[in-house]
């Protein structure tokens, strides 16, 4: 998780116990008609029939109509006859997109470092997941932690990828999609220049062989992600056009190394990113990359539109959209209309041309300092989901423990959780 809008406004740095204790710099961005009992019997098994045809279809449909900007998704008994044995459907990504919202995020967990607990949290069980899809989450994005996890020529250790694989089953047992990358990781990936390019595009692709070829006959309600936020390490300014090549080429090397595994692989919806999954920068720099698999990609980029209101707990603003009633407590310049305009943006560029769009990290959080900020948080994560969602992304919630207990599954803010879920429908 960084912070992906760079403003003209000014620039603040923070650490914060949210991120790991990272530190990070942010710019502050039937009519009925009487007959006689043989028609009313003829009426009722003709009902009945239209009943029993009907129904499934307007189940299937309702359900399927929740988070999916108007376009429906199948019936998943169609689906399934759909299904070839080994477990990749004829979906493109659009279409799977249509059934992976909500999501959530397992944030400050397998990324964690030095271990998986180190940032506060228990180990992920059985009851982590099955919290998130009795919350009415339909996926789940999982950051993982490599390198310290791996030798110095970089091979995984296997009880490490045998974690991984754990969490991932936990998941699919849960009937939730998953989405696995290779995260911060210590930021050895935030060095997107010439020099570095080639020593960087050969451990991205060590470790992507390694876990393709792991996880080579998942169906594809399993996802993979390349990396995250790449972006040059200590600034938030757009790319120079050498920093947008080299990072536009770890998204190549990622799809070239998963394709080349083969199997599963050769189909698997693959997420790449923008440069600091900044939309404006994405759209401006990021060129998708070639891939022999059409209709399989994902674009991810993350929100956190105004930072001093999302995230920063030490501003001064508490107060976000249409109902604030201090202009200074709030920053107006993302309000209701920016984050709008940023994902219909999001949606004409890819979504419109076929490209699946995840928002992998969105979220707000509440300020000790400023109680008050309650309501407003509430106004923006149903005002940026909703939008999210009609224009056709993916709204995934960056959450580290604060909306599921991790160890019972148990929901410790059932308000949000359910006004994430009530706005993807």
């Amino acid at each position: 998780m960084v912070f992906p809008y760079c403003s003209p406004h000014q620039f603040n740095e923070k650490s914060f116990a949210l991120f790991g204790g990272q530190s990070w710099a942010r710019p502050s961005e039937a009519t009925c008609h009487p007959g006689s009992t043989r028609r009313q019997d003829m009426s009722r098994n003709l009902l009945t029939r239209f009943a029993a045809i009907l129904m499934p279809v307007i189940v299937a449909a309702a359900l399927a109509g929740c988070g999916s900007a108007g376009v429906q998704a199948e019936p998943a008994s169609a689906a399934a006859e759909r299904m070839p044995a080994g477990g990749m459907r004829q979906l493109t990504s659009v279409q799977l997109s249509k059934e992976m919202s909500p999501g959530i995020n397992l944030g400050n967990t397998l990324e964690a470092i030095p271990a998986e607990t180190s940032w506060g949290n228990p180990r992920t069980t059985q009851k982590t997941m099955d919290g998130y899809k009795a919350a009415g989450y339909k996926s789940v994005r999982i950051p993982v932690a490599w390198s310290q996890y791996a030798d110095a020529d970089n091979n995984i250790s296997p009880a490490w990828m045998a974690r991984v694989t754990e969490v991932v089953g936990f998941a699919r047992q849960a009937g939730l999609y998953v989405v696995i990358n290779v995260h911060w990781d210590g930021g050895w990936m935030n060095h997107p220049t010439y020099d570095k390019q080639a020593a960087i595009a050969t451990k991205l692709a060590k470790f992507w062989t390694q876990i393709a070829n792991h996880f080579k006959d998942h169906d594809d309600h399993l996802l993979f992600a390349g990396t995250n936020e790449v972006g040059m390490e200590g600034t938030w300014q757009g790319p120079t056009p050498e920093y947008a090549a080299v990072q536009n080429s770890f998204n190549q090397t990622f799809v070239n190394t998963v394709r080349a595994t083969g199997g599963n692989n050769a189909k698997r919806h693959l997420v790449v990113q923008g440069y600091l999954t900044n939309i404006g920068y994405t759209i401006a720099t990021n060129t998708l990359p070639t891939d022999p698999t059409p209709d399989r990609l994902f674009m991810e980029v993350h929100y956190y539109d105004p930072y001093n209101f999302t995230l920063n707990p030490d501003s001064a603003v508490w107060q976000w959209g249409a109902n604030a009633t201090d202009a200074s407590a709030g920053e107006t310049w993302a309000n209701e209309a920016w984050a709008d305009e940023q994902f219909r943006k999001m949606k004409t560029h890819y979504v419109d041309k076929g490209v699946a769009v995840i928002v992998g990290e969105y979220g707000a959080y509440l300020k000790s300092k400023h109680p008050g900020i309650a309501p407003f948080r509430k106004d923006w994560i149903r005002h940026v989901t909703k939008s999210m969602a009609s224009n056709g992304l993916v709204p995934m919630y960056w959450d580290t423990g604060g909306l599921i207990d991790r160890a019972t599954g148990a929901q410790i803010e059932p308000e949000i959780n359910r006004l994430i879920v009530d706005a993807t429908c």
